[in-house]
């Protein structure tokens, strides 16, 4: 019998791609919540090199970086729903731009929300024109990886998450119809795939922790 344990904290966007991959397969696992101001000495061990979630470990061997994990997932449990395509230049084409999300939109995301006055104007300015190319890239699809959810979704799934609570809580606004019109009906899109549904948190424990860490800032 297969062993899958996933090392997780409660909403980190690199680990919440794994949740939603391994409930998109119907994959069995566990889920072990790491405290990031003491780490558990099995995380340090599955990932002594940078010392983080999200790391899957499968019959023992640990896998660690989100979108390495994603393609494991995909290669090893692919029956279930493969997520990246078969054509090598599509394939090609889906990581160039999950690693884009990684190296520059989340950095300008982390940077709007997190700084204020015009450090933060200056990190939405530079949020939305990243966001600005995602938005082509739904031109005439309905998910970032074609008419079928997959890869490129799980990588951008943050961003569907997040942008209402951040609005409620934080009061900033990442995504607006009016500017992406593409990026507001996917976001709907995604947020109703059962597998998604079933991810912790859910909206009201997301609120609840946003609006904890406001407080904690005094922002």
């Amino acid at each position: 019998m297969e062993k899958v344990k996933l090392f997780a904290t409660w909403s980190c966007p690199f680990v919440k791609r794994i949740v939603w991959a391994l409930n998109l397969e119907n994959i069995e696992h566990e889920v072990i919540y790491e405290d990031l101001a003491n780490k558990s000495p099995e995380l340090l061990k599955c990932n002594p090199i940078h010392k983080r979630a999200p790391v899957l470990v499968h019959n023992e061997i640990p896998i660690c970086e989100s979108l390495v994990i994603l393609e494991y997932i995909d290669e090893t449990w692919k029956d279930a729903h493969p997520l990246l395509p078969k054509d090598p230049l599509d394939k090609a084409r889906e990581r160039f731009w999950a690693r884009f999300a990684n190296e520059e939109v989340l950095p300008s995301y982390f940077g709007y929300v997190l700084k204020k006055g015009k450090d933060q104007e200056e990190a939405k300015e530079t949020m939305s024109a990243h966001l600005k190319h995602i938005e082509k890239l739904l031109s005439e699809k309905k998910f970032l990886s074609g008419e079928r959810f997959g890869y490129l979704d799980l990588a951008y799934g943050w961003l569907a998450e997040n942008c209402h609570t951040l609005e409620v809580v934080l009061d900033v606004k990442v995504l607006d119809e009016a500017s992406f019109p593409n990026l507001w009906a996917w976001k709907d899109r995604f947020l109703n795939i059962p597998a998604i549904q079933k991810s912790w948190p859910d909206q009201e424990t997301l609120r609840a922790k946003y609006q904890e860490r406001k407080e904690s800032s005094g922002k």
